[in-house]
């Protein structure tokens, strides 16, 4: 059998998609906020509300947006999407209003739905099914930048331009440089299809019976879904947490560890995790992120206990994000694989949308002791669902 290569050029054009789009979408929305609010006459609280609901409505947009990747392509519904992305920051942008703001917002989670991971992932399993887990390990890691490029761009930029005006860079940047990428790799796709005709194409064939399919698509929404909300609690409370744990300025520091744990699991992996079956990586995503959580449970305003929280829920999370793509592709096989992400994606999103404000209720209520507590009980009950999956898969994904 010919070996089959990963798609470097892709790869690498959608690393430099995947930046833009999570730092101009997702990452700068926490930087520019406390302007939209000042500008809107708003309370910061109620900017978070409307991205909270939009985040929701992004989730449920999923499944509907995964099913048109089977039909037209997952490269060519980036390629809109990005043309949505760059629309929707310029009406941010214009919007005289709250509710057009709001509106616009809406959108924006919509249009991310069509240009960030999940489509990425899509199309790289269209592209070539056989080598996308690995491609999928690459992707994240050059993705894992977004953070550690955008925060300090967005920062940067209000100190020259208000955030009207930086959504107008950013609908740019999504427009003159993602567009015409997502494009060239969809125009590839058509090629390669063309030129590959004489043969046929390899597919991956899932590691699930069909008869457990059913019960193993719950299973591992579950999974991912608590997964979720462990990680999106966490994360739109860790630095103000940290500073009411009793850290002070530490906090922001310790905060700043997560993106480069991110980065390095993903190295990690990419290095040495070739042994690792899917199943397995998830099972190890979700524990690290569990064990970072009670690691700062129980050892409250020590630092070094505060620091290995931080490194292992970057850990986690970066992990998590490769079995998110790699997972469902061993289990279920390439063939409606936009579909099947689609639905995972609904649950995950909608679920994880729910957590900042239920985790603040949490530790307004009982205490910050007792929420990272709840917390890391439900992120155990993932770690159940991921080992039941795995338990449940006999032979490895394998080409047809």
């Amino acid at each position: 059998m010919h070996k089959i290569k990963v798609p470097a050029g892709i790869v690498s054009a959608l690393g430099v998609t995947q930046i833009i789009g999570y730092g101009t979408l997702y990452y700068s929305f926490s930087i520019l906020s406390p302007g939209m609010a000042k500008d809107l006459g708003i309370s910061l609280e109620r900017v978070f509300a409307v991205f909270s609901v939009s985040l929701f409505i992004g989730g449920l947009s999923a499944p509907f947006i995964g099913m048109h990747m089977d039909r037209i392509g997952a490269a060519s519904v980036m390629t809109l999407g990005s043309g949505l992305a760059a629309f929707t920051l310029a009406l941010c942008a214009w919007s005289p209003s709250v509710v057009l703001f709001a509106l616009a917002v809406v959108l924006l989670e919509v249009s991310s739905g069509m240009v960030q991971y999940q489509a990425a992932f899509a199309t790289l399993v269209q592209s070539e099914p056989r080598t996308a887990s690995r491609s999928i390990t690459y992707l994240t890691l050059i993705g894992g930048f977004a953070s550690t490029i955008f925060w300090p761009i967005a920062a940067t930029l209000t100190g020259y331009l208000s955030w009207r005006e930086i959504y107008l860079v950013f609908a740019a940047l999504n427009l003159l440089v993602c567009m015409p990428l997502h494009y060239w790799i969809m125009r590839a796709g058509k090629a390669g299809s063309k030129l590959g005709e004489t043969r046929p194409r390899e597919v991956v064939i899932g590691a699930l019976e069909p008869q457990a399919r059913r019960r193993g698509m719950l299973l591992v929404s579950f999974a991912f879904s608590l997964s979720g909300f462990t990680l999106a609690a966490i994360l739109a409370h860790m630095v103000p947490m940290l500073g009411a744990i009793g850290l002070g300025s530490a906090a922001v520091v310790i905060g700043s560890l997560f993106g480069p744990a991110q980065v390095m699991s993903r190295l990690i992996n990419m290095v040495f995790g070739k042994s690792l079956s899917p199943p397995a990586l998830a099972i190890v995503s979700a524990a690290l992120m569990v064990l970072g959580i009670l690691i700062l449970g129980l050892s409250g305003d020590w630092l070094p206990g505060a620091v290995a929280f931080a490194v292992c829920l970057g850990l986690g999370s970066g992990i998590n994000s490769i079995a998110q793509g790699s997972l469902p592709l061993y289990l279920f096989g390439s063939a409606g694989y936009g579909a099947i992400t689609g639905k995972m994606a609904a649950a995950r999103l909608a679920v994880g949308a729910a957590a900042p404000f239920l985790f603040a209720t949490t530790m307004e209520n009982l205490g910050i002791a007792m929420a990272l507590l709840v917390n890391a009980l439900l992120g155990t009950l993932g770690v159940a669902a991921f080992i039941a999956v795995a338990a449940s898969t006999r032979i490895p994904a394998r080409p047809e």
